[in-house]
């Protein structure tokens, strides 16, 4: 693929208890300290699957950060555009894995990042987006301060101007969007995404996101019991593709929690033009059929590469049929579930592998 893909957004130092440990299990003591963030996950799995990624944000110009882009320049990522500042600090996310009936949970400490006091005036967009065919956004980083909102904005009118393709996950974070005082965090959400969501010819997202966000709900289903109304979800994206008019497709993952620990996994792909919608994976038969992800290792970046996997899908012509490409992106990402850490280390052929059925996890020798 030749296609150089950006992606804008904060990323963050991640600090997690090992294995499913509780924060007083570990506190006083040692944390696994790693990188994590849904726009850098994204490049992470592009540059891992062999497609030009560039990573765009604003970092505090200190040794962290150094050690942040020598880690993202090591895995492939083009980080030669990052703005660096010498005041502003870099966020933080604490992760606590859950097990069994106890679900995870993130505690953020992010405010006054450096990316959330970057208004922007402080970026050169076009400079930033040079070389690029694509940039992808999340509802993530506008939820951060109105000047991340507006910097997210920014730049993806200038990417619009420029001829960009613009992909946006909606990601709606709940413990986020309380920047605006006489707004309530679903309601500024809906403001602000509608703005950004509007250049968007790819929209992604999951059952909650289009219904926090937008208040449009996929009748019928319950993620929580492990029931889905494949129709209901159609119906979703039917009902965001009338709202943005821009879109081609619209992409969203079917996740049933059955507990922390096992999760089926799946997609569907809408393809706005034939009206017509895809679901991964299949059974032999044809009918939908979840990935059964048991025993998961870490569930964090899950969503972010299927962004991934879908977008290097669509932008490499063997795969880029509507059907071919949302069966890509969903065995990417069920193939992150089992690996620690944010980001998803899987390549083009354990991906191949897993479509081609190769899930028993035997030894390569």
């Amino acid at each position: 693929m030749e296609k150089k893909i950006a992606a804008f957004g904060e990323i963050m130092l991640r600090l997690c208890p090992a294995g499913k440990k509780r924060f007083q299990q570990v506190l006083p003591g040692q944390l696994e300290a790693t990188f994590g963030g849904g726009e850098a996950n994204v490049c992470v799995s592009l540059a891992m699957l062999g497609a030009e990624a560039r990573y765009l944000t604003a970092l505090p110009d200190n040794p962290i950060s150094q050690a942040l882009l020598a880690q993202l320049r090591g895995l492939g990522v083009d980080t030669d555009m990052v703005l660096l500042s010498p005041n502003g600090r870099l966020g933080i996310y604490y992760a606590e894995h859950g097990a069994a009936l106890r679900g995870s949970n993130v505690i953020y400490d992010r405010s006054h990042s450096v990316i959330s006091q970057s208004a922007p005036e402080d970026y050169c967009f076009e400079a930033m987006l040079v070389g690029c065919s694509h940039l992808h956004l999340t509802g993530i980083t506008p939820a951060l301060s109105e000047k991340a909102y507006r910097s997210t904005l920014g730049i993806a009118e200038a990417a619009a101007n420029l001829g960009l393709t613009i992909s946006c996950d909606l990601n709606y974070r709940k413990k986020l969007w309380k920047w605006h005082p006489e707004l309530s965090p679903n309601k500024l959400a809906a403001k602000c995404m509608s703005q950004i969501v509007k250049y968007a010819d790819i929209i992604i997202g999951n059952e909650e996101d289009a219904t926090d966000v937008f208040g449009i709900q996929a009748e019928g289903s319950a993620v929580a019991e492990g029931r889905l109304n494949l129709a209901g979800y159609q119906a979703v994206a039917a009902k965001l593709s009338q709202q943005f008019p821009k879109a081609s497709f619209i992409a969203i993952t079917l996740r049933e929690s059955i507990s922390a620990d096992h999760n089926n996994w799946g997609g569907m792909l809408y393809e706005v033009r034939q009206r017509k919608s895809y679901f991964a994976p299949l059974s032999p038969e044809g009918e939908y059929r979840p990935y059964q992800i048991r025993d998961i290792v870490d569930r964090f970046g899950g969503g972010d590469s299927f962004c991934a996997g879908l977008l290097y899908a669509l932008n490499t012509p063997d795969l880029a049929e509507p059907s071919t490409a949302i069966h890509f992106a969903v065995a990417a990402s069920a193939l992150k579930h089992t690996i620690e850490g944010d980001f998803n280390y899987s390549t083009v052929a354990e991906v191949q592998a897993l479509l081609q059925g190769n899930a028993s996890g035997r030894v390569k020798r």
